[in-house]
């Protein structure tokens, strides 16, 4: 019996190592690919959507903007093109859950710092105070990389429009007129394509590890069109 195994011992293991192999094919033909939802404003709770794309099921993406950064220069959605980004709303006087986003902001900058896909977009929802020297003195202050990542200012209702019409992100105070917002925790994870992937509670850690995981997928996802 020993010679019997030992006389086929050899071709035993190259069954093996076969059948290993065409389970390992078999698995990755069947592994799900990973993927990630494209959020439309029905998708998203009402209160932090403008009345007017509420209805809105597909097709949905960023509108071009116009604001200005902590440097003073011209910051548009050309500067974005082609890349994914991180956008969130804050403003710098901010006592309660602002100071935790933006150090989560610096945690995910750090992170990708050498990573020149991805970038950050931080909107004050209060221009009228946060002035372009206001914006560089908070930028200095936490770490803030004026390549990876941009805080901008600019006309309130602009700023008011992408909050709510674009990013469906912010609350809205009840003033139309005044274009005021009550900021969330929220942070959006936006595609090349200028498409919602994502929204997360920049306050909280456990979140923030699974925006850095999501960007991953997203990046595989896009290197795949």
């Amino acid at each position: 019996m020993l010679k019997f195994f030992a006389k086929y011992k050899f071709f035993g293991i190259v069954l093996l190592v076969l059948s290993l192999i065409i389970i390992s094919i078999i698995y990755q033909l069947l592994k799900p690919e990973p993927s990630l939802p494209v959020y439309q404003p029905d998708m998203v709770q009402k209160e932090l959507v403008d009345s007017t794309v509420q209805y809105i099921r597909k097709y949905h993406k960023i509108a071009d903007f116009k604001l200005v950064n902590q440097n003073g220069d011209t910051i548009t959605q050309n500067d974005y093109k082609n890349k994914i980004y991180v956008a969130d709303f804050f403003f710098t006087t901010c006592q309660s859950i602002c100071p935790i986003m933006t150090d989560h902001m610096v945690k995910i900058q750090e992170e990708l710092k050498n990573d020149d896909e991805v970038l950050l977009l931080s909107h004050t929802v209060t221009p009228e105070i946060d002035s372009v020297a206001q914006l560089k003195r908070y930028a200095e202050k936490k770490g803030v990389n004026d390549k990876k990542w941009n805080l901008v200012t600019g006309d309130k209702k602009q700023i008011y429009d992408l909050a709510r019409k674009s990013y469906l992100a912010t609350k809205s105070q009840g003033n139309g007129g005044k274009y005021d917002m009550i900021h969330t925790e929220n942070f959006v994870l936006v595609d090349k394509d200028r498409q919602i992937r994502g929204f997360y509670d920049g306050t909280n850690p456990d979140a923030i590890d699974d925006l850095l995981d999501d960007i991953q997928i997203l990046k595989q996802i896009q290197e795949k069109r």
